[in-house]
């Protein structure tokens, strides 16, 4: 009867430890899932404010035609990426994109000092230093998600039941800087 005791506790324990883990890792998932909705609220938001920003440049500088097309279609590349790898590219060509628009505005003194082109260049530099901070909140709970699946023995159950980690959210560095507003 002993034994069969200790083998009982020793079955019981590893189940808690077994349904702790699972938990722990559901968890994980779950925050960092949290956080790249984060990140893509805080993009949705850039992308309502681009139209209206291309508009109002336009109003100036109806001959940059060019500009407002790369614009466009880097925004709807944006929008319809789907995996991370494909918003991590499609969002270097918006942040591109709106370096050149922001350029072509550099060019009509009347438009820089127009109050709607001064609200919305204020309003998408807080929508890129909210993007960033959303940005490093994911890769942060990346991190500690992917660190609990390559630790023993975590990385047991979560290998068996099939987690995946999840890739850091880099941009180039030429994402990661803010568009420029020069007055």
């Amino acid at each position: 009867m002993p034994v069969i005791g200790i083998i009982l506790i020793i079955i019981a324990v590893l189940g808690l430890w077994l349904i702790t883990a699972f938990n722990g890792l559901i968890r994980g998932k779950n925050r960092t899932e949290e956080a790249w909705s984060d990140i893509e609220v805080q993009l949705r938001r850039r992308y309502d404010l681009i139209p209206n920003l291309v508009n109002t440049v336009k109003g100036y500088a109806a001959h940059e035609e060019g500009v407002f097309v790369k614009v466009t279609e880097a925004r709807t590349a944006a929008m319809n990426a789907n995996s991370m790898a494909d918003h991590v590219a499609a969002e270097n060509m918006l942040s591109q994109s709106l370096k050149s628009l922001f350029a072509v505005a550099e060019n009509y003194p009347a438009l820089k000092a127009a109050d709607n082109f001064l609200h919305l260049q204020k309003e998408l530099v807080d929508a890129e230093d909210k993007i960033s901070a959303s940005r490093r909140f994911f890769n942060g709970q990346a991190r500690d998600f992917n660190i609990k699946l390559q630790v023993f023995p975590t990385n047991l159950v979560g290998s068996s039941l099939g987690f995946n980690k999840f890739p850091f959210f880099d941009a180039p560095e030429a994402a990661n800087e803010p568009v420029e507003v020069k007055f």
